[in-house]
């Protein structure tokens, strides 16, 4: 088959290293794609928000599947042109992708479904969302309804830091992403990031992990859109992976095909896990990153497959295998980042670092300029690597990440720690 993935960051590198492995794929491009997956497939350079250009693209170069990655286009309805053009492609409708376009309508989802999440209220002006804050008090969690690529969230410890955060919204620090705003209650707990391929009735669960959203060691800072991840999530239990399914999953599915907008894709779902067992935070359209890095290192069976079935509607009779071992990533980012950051410095010594045994690095904000890689993002390198534990996993990436020269990164050192902790009987 002849592929093409739209998007341009790590989780789309993982996304080309699996399906370039697939005895199915005879050509694989990636469109706008970065200077890692230039190793894996052709890159194009496309703007995705531009349908017409894709469509025509994908059209006068014969593709027959396209796997679309990050949740812009897909909110923006780039599965529903391309389908409408005569060309497969993998992800939600727009009318489906609404569970990571609108906080306020999946929350209003889950309360419709019984679907257990935090309590909350949807507000449209600052003076009622304040009033709210200071009735219920602190630590609570401000919401922007729209997407704010991973910064649309803060979790504040005191009502100042909600009012604030209020302000920012309404002020117009997120853009249109914070027209609307939610505000919800502050849940206790482990949170745990769970995966499920969806084909609009049947869903079947895929491996756990646990993301680490604030940028500092001992998750300390601003939210991001991901520091780092491993696989699989101890926290998430054959009960709990078969709680998550019946108590959330599974109605979600049906109420979003008893609103005629069935779900098909990779549902992402956000969970607490608290000592009433699973509670849904947010929903996302698209594989996690850098959750998907993990998750594709420890897949065993051909992803091709599994995306055609999951857009075909052929899953329910299909089944995934995954490999026994744990996987862990590291996200190296620009200095500044969350805020502001410099692009252009360059990486030096990526190939010894690969070289380290069981470590794969995907690329996540890279070009190549003047025959050197450079940072061009935030969020630029994801050191990723395999181990018979999270521990070995651990120790396998960090040595990688010692031997990268780029005096311009930073990276977190204790990706994994509550994973190591349980290893080592201490959590």
């Amino acid at each position: 088959m002849n592929i093409l993935i739209l998007g341009s960051g790590g989780r789309e590198h993982a996304l080309a290293w699996a399906i370039s492995a697939s005895p199915l794929t005879a050509r694989l491009i990636c469109a706008p794609g970065n200077a890692g997956i230039a190793q894996v497939a052709e890159c194009v350079a496309l703007d995705l928000a531009d349908h017409a250009a894709v469509i025509a693209f994908a059209k006068e170069q014969k593709i027959e599947l396209v796997v679309v990655g990050p949740e812009a286009p897909l909110c923006a309805g780039i599965v529903d042109d391309l389908e409408a053009a005569g060309i497969k492609a993998f992800g939600p409708s727009k009318w489906a992708a609404r569970l990571e376009g609108s906080k306020g309508f999946t929350k209003d989802l889950c309360k419709a479904n019984n679907i257990p999440t935090a309590a909350y209220e949807r507000f449209k002006n600052a003076a009622a969302a304040k009033d709210y804050v200071r009735k219920q008090g602190a630590p609570i969690v401000v919401k922007a309804d729209g997407l704010a690529a991973g910064k649309g969230v803060v979790v504040a410890e005191t009502i100042a830091e909600a009012e604030a955060a209020v302000d920012m919204m309404f002020g117009g620090g997120l853009g249109d992403a914070a027209w609307e705003i939610v505000i919800e209650e502050f849940l206790d707990g482990e949170e745990a990031s769970f995966f499920a391929l969806c084909d609009g009735e049947t869903a079947i669960p895929l491996a756990s992990a646990q993301d680490h959203k604030r940028v500092g060691d001992g998750d300390k800072g601003p939210n991001t859109g991901g520091m780092g991840a491993y696989s699989p999530a101890p926290v998430m239990t054959d009960d709990m992976t078969r709680r998550t399914m019946d108590e959330i999953i599974k109605p979600t599915m049906g109420g979003m095909a008893a609103m005629g907008a069935p779900y098909k894709g990779v549902l992402f779902a956000g969970l607490m896990i608290g000592k009433n067992g699973p509670k849904l935070i947010e929903y996302n359209c698209r594989f996690g990153d850098p959750e998907c890095q993990v998750l594709m290192l420890r897949l065993m069976s051909d992803l091709v497959p599994a995306l055609l079935a999951a857009r075909d509607g052929q899953l329910k009779n299909f089944d995934l295998r995954w490999y026994p071992h744990a996987a862990l990533t590291v996200v190296m980012a620009a200095k500044g980042y969350p805020g502001a950051y410099e692009k252009g410095s360059p990486i030096e010594n990526l190939s010894e670092a690969e070289a380290v045994p069981n470590v794969q690095i995907f690329h996540a904000g890279t070009k190549t300029e003047g025959g050197r890689i450079v940072a061009n993002g935030g969020r630029v390198l994801n050191v990723s690597a395999t181990g018979e534990t999270i521990a070995q996993a651990q120790a396998a990436a960090y040595t990688a990440v010692n031997k990268i020269n780029w005096p311009g990164g930073f990276c977190r050192h204790d990706i994994g720690w509550r994973a190591v902790a349980r290893e080592r009987g201490n959590g």
